[in-house]
Protein backbone atom coordinates (compact mmCIF):
# COMPACT_ATOMS: atom_id res chain seq x y z
CA UNK A 1 0.00 0.00 0.00
CA UNK A 2 1.35 3.36 -1.01
CA UNK A 3 -0.26 6.80 -0.90
CA UNK A 4 -0.46 8.23 -4.41
CA UNK A 5 -1.81 11.76 -4.38
CA UNK A 6 0.41 13.56 -6.91
CA UNK A 7 1.31 12.89 -10.51
CA UNK A 8 4.96 12.53 -9.49
CA UNK A 9 4.07 9.74 -7.06
CA UNK A 10 1.85 8.07 -9.68
CA UNK A 11 4.64 8.17 -12.27
CA UNK A 12 7.21 6.86 -9.80
CA UNK A 13 4.90 4.07 -8.62
CA UNK A 14 4.05 3.08 -12.20
CA UNK A 15 7.62 2.87 -13.48
CA UNK A 16 8.02 -0.36 -11.49
CA UNK A 17 5.44 -2.02 -13.79
CA UNK A 18 7.55 -1.48 -16.89
CA UNK A 19 10.82 -3.10 -15.85
CA UNK A 20 13.17 -2.66 -18.80
CA UNK A 21 10.61 -2.12 -21.53
CA UNK A 22 9.39 1.44 -20.87
CA UNK A 23 11.18 2.65 -24.01
CA UNK A 24 10.42 -0.44 -26.12
CA UNK A 25 6.62 -0.72 -26.49
CA UNK A 26 3.54 1.06 -25.24
CA UNK A 27 1.50 -0.41 -22.38
CA UNK A 28 -1.38 0.85 -20.27
CA UNK A 29 -2.01 0.18 -16.59
CA UNK A 30 -4.47 1.40 -14.02
CA UNK A 31 -3.74 2.13 -10.39
CA UNK A 32 -6.68 1.41 -8.09
CA UNK A 33 -7.05 3.58 -5.01
CA UNK A 34 -9.19 3.68 -1.91
CA UNK A 35 -10.87 6.81 -0.53
CA UNK A 36 -7.60 7.91 1.17
CA UNK A 37 -5.70 7.65 -2.17
CA UNK A 38 -3.80 4.61 -0.98
CA UNK A 39 -3.07 2.03 -3.64
CA UNK A 40 -5.08 -1.15 -3.35
CA UNK A 41 -3.95 -2.76 -6.59
CA UNK A 42 -2.88 -2.19 -10.15
CA UNK A 43 -3.72 -3.94 -13.40
CA UNK A 44 -2.22 -4.16 -16.85
CA UNK A 45 -4.88 -3.12 -19.33
CA UNK A 46 -3.04 -3.54 -22.60
CA UNK A 47 0.29 -3.96 -24.31
CA UNK A 48 0.87 -2.70 -27.80
CA UNK A 49 3.63 -1.87 -30.19
CA UNK A 50 6.14 0.91 -30.42
CA UNK A 51 3.58 3.52 -31.51
CA UNK A 52 0.40 2.64 -29.64
CA UNK A 53 -1.73 0.37 -27.54
CA UNK A 54 -5.47 -0.30 -27.38
CA UNK A 55 -7.32 0.28 -24.13
CA UNK A 56 -10.75 -1.30 -23.70
CA UNK A 57 -12.93 0.78 -21.39
CA UNK A 58 -14.87 -2.34 -20.34
CA UNK A 59 -11.63 -3.94 -19.09
CA UNK A 60 -10.73 -0.78 -17.18
CA UNK A 61 -14.20 -0.73 -15.56
CA UNK A 62 -14.00 -4.47 -14.80
CA UNK A 63 -10.78 -4.11 -12.81
CA UNK A 64 -12.00 -0.96 -11.06
CA UNK A 65 -15.27 -2.59 -9.97
CA UNK A 66 -13.73 -5.93 -8.99
CA UNK A 67 -11.08 -4.06 -7.01
CA UNK A 68 -13.75 -1.94 -5.27
CA UNK A 69 -11.77 1.14 -6.25
CA UNK A 70 -12.95 4.56 -5.14
CA UNK A 71 -10.71 6.14 -7.74
CA UNK A 72 -8.40 5.21 -10.59
CA UNK A 73 -5.31 6.65 -12.22
CA UNK A 74 -4.63 5.69 -15.85
CA UNK A 75 -0.96 5.27 -16.71
CA UNK A 76 0.66 4.62 -20.05
CA UNK A 77 4.07 5.14 -21.54
CA UNK A 78 5.33 6.72 -24.72
CA UNK A 79 8.45 4.80 -25.79
CA UNK A 80 9.58 7.78 -27.90
CA UNK A 81 10.13 9.81 -24.73
CA UNK A 82 7.68 12.50 -25.89
CA UNK A 83 5.08 12.57 -23.12
CA UNK A 84 2.69 15.01 -24.78
CA UNK A 85 -0.79 13.44 -25.17
CA UNK A 86 -2.14 12.55 -28.58
CA UNK A 87 -5.71 13.31 -29.61
CA UNK A 88 -6.57 9.64 -29.07
CA UNK A 89 -5.11 9.88 -25.53
CA UNK A 90 -7.44 12.83 -24.85
CA UNK A 91 -10.48 11.05 -26.29
CA UNK A 92 -9.77 7.89 -24.28
CA UNK A 93 -9.37 9.90 -21.08
CA UNK A 94 -12.74 11.58 -21.55
CA UNK A 95 -14.49 8.28 -22.30
CA UNK A 96 -12.93 6.51 -19.31
CA UNK A 97 -13.82 9.41 -16.99
CA UNK A 98 -17.46 9.35 -18.14
CA UNK A 99 -17.75 5.55 -17.90
CA UNK A 100 -16.26 5.36 -14.42
CA UNK A 101 -18.40 8.26 -13.22
CA UNK A 102 -21.48 6.08 -13.86
CA UNK A 103 -20.01 3.59 -11.39
CA UNK A 104 -19.18 6.26 -8.75
CA UNK A 105 -15.47 5.82 -9.42
CA UNK A 106 -13.35 8.93 -9.94
CA UNK A 107 -10.69 9.14 -12.61
CA UNK A 108 -8.09 11.17 -10.72
CA UNK A 109 -5.52 11.43 -13.47
CA UNK A 110 -4.12 10.04 -16.67
CA UNK A 111 -0.33 10.11 -16.53
CA UNK A 112 1.85 9.51 -19.57
CA UNK A 113 5.35 8.45 -18.62
CA UNK A 114 8.72 7.96 -20.23
CA UNK A 115 11.92 6.78 -18.63
CA UNK A 116 12.70 10.25 -17.24
CA UNK A 117 9.58 12.39 -17.61
CA UNK A 118 5.82 12.43 -17.23
CA UNK A 119 2.73 14.37 -18.29
CA UNK A 120 -0.33 14.66 -16.06
CA UNK A 121 -3.77 15.42 -17.51
CA UNK A 122 -4.86 16.65 -14.08
CA UNK A 123 -1.86 18.92 -13.49
CA UNK A 124 -2.37 20.43 -16.95
CA UNK A 125 -6.09 21.09 -16.45
CA UNK A 126 -7.36 18.76 -19.17
CA UNK A 127 -9.04 16.11 -17.05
Amino acid sequence: VRKVDTSELAASYARQFYLGDIDVYESMFIILLNRANNTTSFAKISQGGIIGTFADIKIIAKYAVEGLACSVILIHNHPSGNVQPSESDKVLTKKVREALKLLDIDLLDHVIISKDNHFSFSDNGIL
